[in-house]
């Protein structure tokens, strides 16, 4: 490793580490190791492969306040959903481990023998993990690969290297084999590339923006290697005249601005109908202006900085400084601070409606009916996540079955659990992750046919 990174804490702009940097010839030499320790790790007994992976989850436990204080340095994450991460790393590493002795085949009727498929696992899984959520993201493709039998090397964004960097180290703690979980911090275009085009690489995992993730997936296409991509987002939020309008006024402000609006579930479409529409904002108004942002380790506070001065500089870019909405308040000084920040009175396709601005920034648009309300939300590239907030279960039932997104919560705005399954429609992705079905995105089916004639 030639060069060097510096990691800034995003809510003091403080250098917090400095790391080396992968090249493409450390990319080489980790994936060799990587396929020599995959073929004992697939060799070993299910129950010992699960058992080390549940040691795994509870060496993460032991660290989880650890973890999460990483995780606010790094990523600017308040001190309350970093702990929510690490736990989350853990939970998915239990789940991972009770699906190693499940992994079945099945046997198929057919005439003159006996027909089976057996699971076989790809190889070597190279993960891309994105910074928005640099520890559980992370782990819904590393947990599963290593479940299924495959080793890991991982790549995290340059910007969050150090939970990644420490996970490795406690894999290693908890007993797993030497190079079957590797981690190496680099640049996209010399680390990312040189893991996604490399021949012993047989799957790549991908979350970020829809441009990488296009790129990769032509670059895979060459070698026809396998690809999942959890891309871009631009949720939609529709509330109903018939809804709980005070109910969901009071929780459309954390559905955009939980993790300074870098989640590609954000719900930063808010159709409102027209009925309900200047109740809605009357009610939504303090909620947002009474958001809390500031230090992150703080436990008081709901909202911390952007990653960067470029995401700052991006996020500027949507809002001007007379738009017409509703305000929060933000520090001054140091740091890469936004407003929470909510536009009404925008067109349905100005940037800031369609684009995926990746800020604490939503958009209030208003619609007639139930057929405008699909046609709006379903107005973008993106098919991520989404919420419906009605009493009228029909209603709920008819516009989750329209709405095109892969992710959808009524009365609510729950996105992600490790025990179902979550990725994109459109252009939010390919591929699923997580749920019960996790690790067969890992495997190989092979068929076997045995004669039982003479």
């Amino acid at each position: 490793m030639t060069s060097e990174h510096h990691v800034l804490n995003p809510a003091t702009e403080q250098v917090v580490a400095t790391v080396p940097a992968a090249t493409a010839a450390d990319v080489d030499a980790a994936v060799t190791r990587a396929a020599a320790a995959q073929r004992g790790w697939a060799a070993a007994a299910p129950a010992d492969r699960a058992r080390l992976l549940r040691r795994f989850a509870a060496v993460v436990d032991e660290h989880v306040e650890e973890l999460a204080r990483l995780e606010v340095r790094e990523a600017g994450h308040t001190l309350g959903n970093a702990r929510w991460e690490a736990g989350n790393v853990r939970d998915l590493l239990d789940y991972a481990a009770g699906g190693v002795e499940r992994l079945n085949g099945r046997q198929i009727p057919v005439p003159g023998g006996l027909d089976v498929t057996l699971l076989e696992p790809l190889g070597v899984i190279g993960v891309i993990a994105p910074w928005n959520f640099p520890m559980p993201i992370a782990a819904w493709g590393t947990a599963p690969a290593l479940a299924a039998g495959n080793a890991v090397v991982l790549k995290p964004a340059e910007t969050t290297p150090l939970t990644a960097l420490r996970l490795a180290e406690l894999a290693l703690e908890a007993g797993l084999p030497e190079h079957l979980f590797q981690v190496l911090p680099g640049a996209g275009p010399v680390a990312g590339d040189a893991l996604v085009e490399h021949p012993g690489v047989a799957k790549i995992v991908f979350t970020g923006s829809t441009r990488v993730g296009k790129r990769i997936m032509a670059k895979c296409a060459d070698r026809v290697k396998r690809v999942t991509l959890e891309l871009g987002g631009k949720s939609p939020n529709i509330v109903f005249a018939d809804a709980d309008i005070e109910a969901a006024a009071a929780a459309t402000p954390m559905s955009f601005l939980d993790n300074a609006g870098q989640d590609c579930c954000a719900r930063t479409r808010v159709l409102v109908q027209r009925g309900v529409y200047d109740r809605f904002l009357e009610l939504l108004t303090p909620a947002v202006e009474e958001i809390v942002v500031g230090d992150p380790s703080d436990e008081r506070t709901q909202m911390g900085p952007l990653i960067s001065r470029t995401q700052l500089d991006r996020v500027r870019s949507y809002v001007p400084d007379d738009a017409a909405g509703i305000r929060g308040k933000a520090p001054e000084g140091p740091g890469f601070w936004f407003p929470p920040t909510v536009l009404t009175g925008l067109a349905p396709d100005a940037p800031a409606a369609v684009e995926e601005v990746f800020g604490p920034v939503a958009v209030v648009l208003p619609f007639d009916d139930e057929a405008d309300a699909v046609r709006l939300a379903n107005a973008t590239e993106y098919g991520l996540s989404g919420s419906i907030w009605t009493r009228d279960v029909g209603r709920a039932l008819r516009v989750s079955g329209a709405v095109r997104a892969g992710n959808l919560s009524v009365n609510s705005h729950s996105s992600v659990r490790y025990w179902t399954p979550f990725g994109g429609y459109k252009q939010s992705g390919l591929g699923r992750e997580l749920g019960p079905d996790a690790l067969t995105a890992f495997t190989e089916t092979k068929n076997v046919f045995i004669s039982t004639e003479a």
